[in-house]
């Protein structure tokens, strides 16, 4: 869905249109297409969203909203770089919907036409932060399919991708009917043109020409009638004139007429941030210490930021809840569709009762390695009692005590945008409901979250430091001034025993890599406080494009087979299970590993023994794979015997604790 007044000023609603749109209140337009309408939206606490809602025609197809349905899950699983990801979205309403976090700016194609093309270090920013954010959308299996200068933002910290939140799955499906072409002429790809079926090869075509244009202010393959522009991109080569000699190979390359010829994003990538880093290398002082690519895109974007004095946030008369200025990207959870936890009013004073008015979030290095066992990792868990630490650099129950309230724009806003983040981003699809505090230890560096409401699983730590750790290396971006680098996560759902569960430095962590094994174990026989759900189910049976995923359900399924069939008469056997029948997939959004066989001929003892033998399986395959190393993000397992006629059996279900005796 195109969305080309997205980076700018919001404008006025039109008769009919919707005051609200999910939780959203909606304030005037940004754009529309042929797909929807993309509105302004506030939510709650003032935060400000793009909700893309789709034209009525297109919610009463049946296949679209099929694949609308799909396609959504999709890309709930895209996260990276220079993408403005998907908060939530309801492909049930009657008029099916997405939202996603505002990007402010203009769009390229308005940047242009004001200030003219990109030069300098902002080009080589630009170039590589779109070919990240496109490498993340490949990665998850996604084409993206629109790219364009109307579909890329540039915000005041680098440049963010929009419309992969109506993408399509990398099998070939599309949200448009069969044997329409879609798209905008010059921004389609030869094969397109030619099949009108694209995958990711296509998007890095038009990445080419995207990049070109950003370098020149033409279009590659000119204007004019759309059968001319695609006889030139079928047929005739790209006008480069004005294009630094350094980005020409790599642009070519994408350029080329054969998909089977071009760049990956992933090398593109990697191209562009190499001549990224030489830029800056020639504009750096002497000795100054090397940067990380993700902040060298930060550091030589020159784009100024731009005032939108329409938006408006609502009244607040008993508290002062303030919402993020500048978001960007800000939120990385899926489809989570939970209330925003209201922050306790911000000028209480700091207490000494067992809940302090700050929190924690995670710091330094993980305090719960990928090698620990939920008995050693409670060394690590620092309970109320122990008030002096063994480290002086190490957070305490007494430095959460002390750490104060949120003082200046930048804690003000940054306490706002985890707020926010982490509600949705463990709400109420993650089968969790709790609230989020924060607090400041400027003098420390560290930054406190603390989580209070029902007990916490290891998902829910694991979630919070993830997210946590985006948000804050977010805002570091936008306040530069931030003086802080570590977070602390503070487990305070017992307020009578507060404890430290995770330590991480979100600066050093530049991939926000997490991993985590359940703390404490579940006796046996005891139900986990979470259930496993269709909807979970039903993104586990979306194939993965993880290779660690993959490798780790082809490893356990057949490791099931050789277990199940051992005492089976093969095939002649009705208790013989293979790949045409069995299954292990992942859903992200859970953090859960599914185990499923469909055998509607199992009589109730027969389901039970396998459940048995599938859920040890399941319980020892993710608590090895928590163990081993960092970024594996399942921590819990489930079992069901399907029938076949779309019954579901949820048989066993539990977490990596509970096996790890």
């Amino acid at each position: 869905m195109s969305s080309a007044g997205s980076g700018g000023r919001v404008l006025a609603a039109h008769p009919g249109d919707p005051k609200r749109v999910g939780p959203y209140r909606i304030i005037g337009r940004l754009g529309s297409g042929g797909m929807g309408t993309v509105f302004a939206g506030l939510d709650a606490a003032g935060l400000r969203v793009a909700v893309k809602v789709v034209h009525p025609a297109q919610a009463d197809d049946a296949e679209f909203r099929a694949r609308f349905r799909r396609e959504v899950q999709l890309s709930a699983r895209v996260q990276g770089p220079c993408l403005v990801p998907l908060i939530a979205a309801d492909a049930e309403a009657p008029s099916p919907w997405l939202a996603t976090a505002y990007a402010p700016g203009l769009t390229l194609d308005r940047y242009i036409a004001a200030h003219g093309p990109l030069a300098g270090g902002t080009l080589y920013a630009f170039a590589t932060g779109t070919a990240q954010a496109l490498a993340a959308i490949h990665a998850a299996g996604v084409v993206h399919r629109d790219v364009k200068p109307q579909n890329v933002i540039l915000t005041p910290v680098g440049p963010r991708v929009l419309d992969f939140g109506i993408a399509h799955a990398a099998d070939g499906t599309s949200v448009t009917r069969t044997g329409i072409l879609t798209g905008t002429p010059g921004w389609i790809s030869p094969e397109h043109y030619r099949t009108g079926i694209s995958g990711p090869e296509g998007d890095m075509f038009v990445w080419g020409a995207l990049i070109a244009f950003a370098a020149t202010g033409r279009a590659p393959f000119g204007g004019g009638a759309p059968d001319s522009v695609a006889y030139r991109v079928m047929s005739e080569d790209p006008d480069l004139r004005g294009l630094p000699g350094e980005l020409h190979a790599i642009v070519r390359s994408a350029l080329a007429k054969e998909p089977g010829d071009r760049a990956t994003a992933w090398d593109a990538a990697e191209t562009c941030a190499v001549l990224l880093a030489a830029q800056a290398t020639q504009v750096a002082p002497t000795g100054a210490e090397p940067t990380l690519v993700g902040d060298l895109v930060a550091a030589q974007w020159a784009v100024p930021t731009l005032d939108d004095p329409n938006w408006r946030r609502p009244a607040r008369s008993s508290r002062r809840l303030v919402g993020i200025a500048a978001v960007v990207g800000t939120v990385i959870g899926g489809l989570a569709g939970g209330a925003l936890a209201l922050q306790t009013d911000k000028t209480e004073t700091a207490s000494t009762s067992s809940r302090p008015p700050a929190s924690a979030s995670p710091s330094k290095t993980a305090t719960m390695p990928a090698s620990a066992s939920p008995a050693s990792s409670q060394a690590v868990v620092e309970a109320a009692s122990s008030p002096t630490p063994a480290n002086a650099d190490e957070a305490t129950i007494a430095t959460w005590r002390a750490a104060r309230r949120a003082k200046g724009e930048a804690e003000i806003e940054t306490e706002a945008a985890l707020g926010h983040d982490l509600s949705y981003g463990m709400g109420e699809d993650y089968n969790y409901s709790g609230q989020y505090d924060v607090g400041y230890a400027p003098a420390r560096r560290e930054l406190y979250i603390t989580i209070s409401g029902p007990a916490v699983e290891s998902r829910i730590v694991q979630g919070v430091a993830k997210n946590a750790c985006l948000t804050l290396r977010m805002m570091a971006g936008i306040y530069k001034s931030l003086p802080y680098d570590e977070y602390v996560l503070v487990d305070n759902t017992t307020p009578t025993a507060p404890a430290i569960v995770w330590e991480d430095d979100f600066r050093a962590n530049t991939g926000c890599i997490t991993q985590t094994i359940d703390r404490t174990a579940t006796d046996a026989g005891q139900a986990p406080s979470w259930h496993p759900t269709e909807q979970g189910l039903a993104a586990a049976q979306i194939p993965s494009v993880d290779q660690r995923e993959i490798r780790v359900a082809t490893e356990a399924v057949h490791q099931l087979f050789v277990d199940w069939n051992a005492n089976s008469r093969l095939f002649d056997d009705p208790r013989y299970i293979s790949d045409e029948n069995t299954s292990i997939g992942f859903a992200p959004h859970e953090g859960v590993m599914y185990v499923w066989a469909t055998k509607p001929e199992w009589d109730q003892s027969t389901r039970e023994e396998w459940a048995e033998a599938a859920a040890g399986l399941a319980c020892r395959t993710v608590l090895a794979e928590s163990r081993a190393g960092q970024g594996w993000g399942y921590a819990q397992y489930a079992v069901a015997v399907l029938d076949g006629g779309g019954s579901t059996d949820f048989l066993r279900w539990g977490t990596a604790g509970s096996c790890a005796s």
